[in-house]
């Protein structure tokens, strides 16, 4: 059995070839509209939502009965609606409950207008930064507890080559604090340092 320090270097070998992902999110040179946004929020949630979706039969609530990213990190799910208090889930249940959340709050047209020129709530960077944050644990989830069977399904490239580009446009943007990042931080850290 490979360690997680293993399937780093082995993530890493697929992975740092990829430069044309970081040329595309700087050509955005720091300047990112309220419409580029909203796309790169829907299509980061497809690309996770899919990668989960290949898991499902082996992220069960036997298998992950507690949503954590390795044993230090243990995410709550509270939506702030339905569920104020931080509740414990077990992994398919959490993401469940956030890819739920997300494609409500994608599909609100107060968050998300559809219309070009309709305003952006002014709470718009806190809901975007929210969903990124969130994504990134189910991210964590993977690489944590479902990395081997990633690899023996023979998806690790795709795992690595849409965590990249998650990488780099949310540190481009900075969506998402630095203390979250930390479950992923051996190889998050690698990926800035390359770039930045």
């Amino acid at each position: 059995m490979h360690t997680f320090l293993d399937w780093t270097v082995l993530v890493w070998h697929h992975i740092l070839n990829f430069i044309w992902l970081l040329e595309g999110t700087a050509n955005c040179t720091g300047v990112l509209n309220l419409h580029t946004l909203r796309c790169a929020a829907v299509d980061f949630f497809n690309q996770v939502n899919i990668l989960y979706g290949t898991l499902v039969e082996f992220c069960t609530p036997d298998t992950c009965p507690i949503m954590t990213a390795g044993p230090k990190y243990e995410y709550r799910w509270a939506d702030g609606v339905k569920v104020k208090k931080p509740i414990v889930v077990s992994a398919p249940e959490y993401v469940e409950y956030l890819m739920d959340w997300v494609e409500v709050q994608l599909e609100d047209e107060a968050i998300f207008p559809q219309k070009i020129g309709a305003p952006f709530p002014p709470n718009f960077g806190e809901v975007v930064r929210t969903i990124f944050k969130r994504l990134l644990r189910v991210y964590a989830h993977i690489y944590h507890s479902h990395f081997q069977m990633i690899v023996k399904l023979e998806e690790e490239a795709h795992l690595s080559t849409c965590f990249k580009h998650f990488v780099l446009f949310t540190s481009e943007f900075q969506l998402i604090d630095r203390a979250e990042l930390a479950p992923l931080s051996e190889l998050i850290e690698p990926i800035i340092l390359r770039y930045y």
